[in-house]
């Protein structure tokens, strides 16, 4: 089955917990991964960037990986993020990373480094070569610093074999539409953009990795299978509650925001780890009110 069929619909990019310790709260992660499965997503995203995985050990990692895999237990599909600047880095961690159960690995374009069209080729060709899953490309220039056109995107999609589908956040729409008109047909392409996924699925893509499905699977997943059905009347008045749940998740950054939801909602308790920080006390206010309201 191709990441096209698998992976179609709303994945949810998971957080990660912590204690006031800040060690990782294994009992809030299984409480979240419940909450979304139950509330209707396809499938989930660990180590994603909203797990804050830069501030986490391999060893938490590789925890991690093992516990969501227990906890899903089969209900959906698994994707597991490894991702970074340093290719042998990034090999070595493909090679020993727990992947037996993943459908598929995101792994998000070098940044910091700033590398040319062909440097991220060839380095997306070097993970598609010692992956042992499929390769889900992510273009996030507003963290990476560099954006992947659509050309290298297609070029990989069209040449190298184990790379199955790209997660596109550069919010670029007529690179998106480029994108969906040349990609060849297996290839997933799904938006990393929660604001943008209305108008970008009516464009023609498969769907979503959503940092919102955290605090509301069941509204957002429903939202996404309206656009995919084609019914951009029912998904709009969804989204249109939505949009300022949106903007106050990204206001300061991703996961405080989202992180403060569900605070609210009692899923987890408000810590993250340096340099993250939660979300100013203004902000969460508003936060309250909005769920108040919604």
């Amino acid at each position: 089955m191709s990441l096209r069929q698998s992976l179609y619909g709303t994945g949810v990019a998971l957080v990660t917990p912590f204690k006031s310790n800040s060690e990782v709260d294994l009992d809030a992660l299984s409480k979240i991964i419940d909450f979304v499965i139950n509330g209707g997503a396809e499938y989930v995203v660990t180590l994603g960037t909203t797990g804050e995985t830069p501030c986490l050990s391999k060893e938490e990692k590789i925890a991690i990986i093992r516990f969501t895999y227990e906890k899903v237990n089969n209900r959906v599909p698994v994707v597991v993020g490894i991702g970074g600047n340093n290719t042998p880095e990034v090999i070595k961690e493909l090679e020993s990373f727990p992947l037996d159960k993943a459908t598929a690995v995101l792994s998000a374009s070098p940044y910091y480094n700033k590398p040319s069209q062909e440097g991220i080729f060839l380095h997306y060709k070097a993970l598609a070569a010692a992956s042992p899953k499929p390769i889900l490309l992510y273009n996030v220039p507003g963290r990476t610093g560099r954006n992947m056109t659509a050309a290298t995107t297609l070029r990989l999609a069209n040449e190298v074999a184990n790379i199955g589908g790209i997660k596109e956040a550069s919010g670029d729409m007529a690179q998106c539409m480029q994108i969906l008109r040349d990609r060849p047909e297996n290839f997933l392409v799904v938006s990393g953009d929660d604001a943008l996924v209305l108008p970008q699925i009516a464009c023609g893509m498969d769907g979503v990795i959503s940092v919102a499905a955290n605090a509301f699977p069941q509204q957002f997943t429903h939202m996404v299978r309206q656009c995919l059905k084609g019914d951009f009347k029912a998904a709009k008045s969804l989204n249109d509650v939505l949009i300022e749940a949106y903007d106050l998740m990204f206001a300061e950054n991703n996961p405080a925001g989202v992180k403060a939801f569900m605070t609210e909602l009692n899923l987890l308790e408000n810590y993250l780890r340096l340099p993250m920080v939660p979300l100013s006390e203004g902000l969460h206010e508003k936060v309250k009110a909005f769920l108040k309201k919604a």
